[in-house]
């Protein structure tokens, strides 16, 4: 028998442009089945297909309005002033959002953190703040103060200045502050708008004395008069659709995959994994921004995805296991230990630490991307092998 000459190999799936009411299901097994006969490839236990969380909500239709953010956040928030903590700069996400909340007539009062967002989206750099003599854990300052400070504020990629855009949006002002009680001393009605952090956010405004407080997974977590909505993660992971309407992030992610999963098995005999992905987690090298605005790289994949990744390193055992050896000799010492996956803790160190299913998604953002490609399906094999797998 041959051996292999390939580990993981990863594809695009092309797909048509889906629309609300399509059997996403149904569609995304003929892609890939198609593709296997066309293509010449097979379907095999433990590979893997990736959906992209847009065209599952694309086809559950899961929109909703800025109308309907202005409804929800009239129905929370009872005060004429709100505060909108720690956004994330975005004219794709966040923007929609002020304009939803602008449409209540409320008096807005953005506070940014400074010198990055937090996903890294810079308005100015560390070298900036240091050159400056500014503190960026105490000191506070209206909008105004900052460019006189640091100057125009352009984002390094979009090349917009998000400060101008979030102030010209609605009854809004801006301050710039890290601690999150600053904003008590404009309003203590607070919507907080980070995503990872949330958590924390509302805990420290609960604590020194916020009256009224939600985030945005608590905003169109429930429909408004048959919007679109998210049970668990509301407005986060929503992107823009149109001048007036967001897409959220999709439903029932879980009950997707497991349904994709059976109908592949009653199709091929085959028990492969299936996700639903969003953001890939990883940080760009050059701007230093951390590519995850969703709130998860995976709002549903199949049981097979969970938990840490099982490796060994390889260099490892070349260098010290079996330093004495080389050639072929090597490769199959190395083989057959790979095989018996009894490795000490040595062997195991420096291993990514990551969840399989944030690799896995991580892997299929980085294949379809977010533009032209028109491969919103991905199919990968050989993830789940080793080098002692013939």
């Amino acid at each position: 028998m041959m051996a292999r000459t390939c580990g993981t190999v990863v594809r695009g799936l092309r797909s048509p442009i889906l629309r609300e009411g399509d059997d996403l299901t149904g569609i995304c097994v003929d892609i890939l089945l198609s593709a296997a006969q066309k293509e010449g490839f097979s379907i095999d236990d433990n590979d893997i297909l990736g959906v992209t969380e847009a065209v599952l909500a694309r086809t559950q239709g899961n929109y909703a309005t800025t109308r309907d953010i202005a409804r929800d956040i009239d129905a929370k928030f009872n005060d004429s002033h709100i505060g909108l903590i720690f956004p994330i700069m975005s004219r794709n996400r966040f923007s929609m959002i002020l304009k939803g909340v602008a449409l209540t007539n409320k008096k807005i009062t953005i506070q940014l953190s400074y010198p990055s967002d937090e996903v890294g989206n810079p308005l100015v750099t560390m070298e900036q703040i240091i050159a400056s003599s500014v503190n960026p854990w105490s000191d506070v300052f209206t909008a105004d103060e900052f460019i006189d400070i640091f100057g125009e504020c352009k984002h390094p990629f979009t090349h917009v200045d998000y400060i101008d855009m979030y102030r010209n949006i609605g009854n809004t002002s801006i301050i710039m502050a890290n601690n999150p009680t600053e904003i008590l001393k404009h309003t203590k009605s607070v919507l907080v708008c980070d995503i990872h952090t949330r958590g924390l956010t509302k805990e420290i405004l609960r604590k020194a004395g916020a009256k009224t407080l939600y985030a945005l997974d608590e905003i169109l977590n429930t429909g408004i008069d048959g919007s679109g909505h998210n049970p668990q993660f509301g407005l986060l992971g929503s992107n823009t659709a149109n001048d007036t309407q967001l897409k959220l992030f999709p439903r029932d992610a879980d009950k997707f995959v497991n349904k994709v999963k059976e109908l592949i098995f009653q199709k091929t005999g085959k028990s492969i994994e299936v996700l639903v992905y969003g953001d890939g987690g990883f940080k760009d090298p050059v701007a230093f921004i951390w590519e995850l605005a969703d709130p998860v790289i995976s709002p549903g994949f199949t049981e097979g995805l969970a938990g840490l990744p099982n490796e060994t390193k390889i260099k490892y055992l070349a260098d010290s296991k079996f330093a004495n050896l080389s050639g072929d000799a090597l490769n199959l010492a190395i083989k057959d230990h790979l095989k018996t996956q009894s490795g000490d803790a040595l062997e195991k160190g420096g291993t990514t630490p990551r969840r399989i299913v944030d690799l896995v998604g991580s892997l299929c953002d980085l294949t379809s991307g977010s533009g032209s490609k028109g491969t919103p399906f991905v199919f990968i094999k050989g993830y789940f092998d080793h080098l002692g797998n013939e």
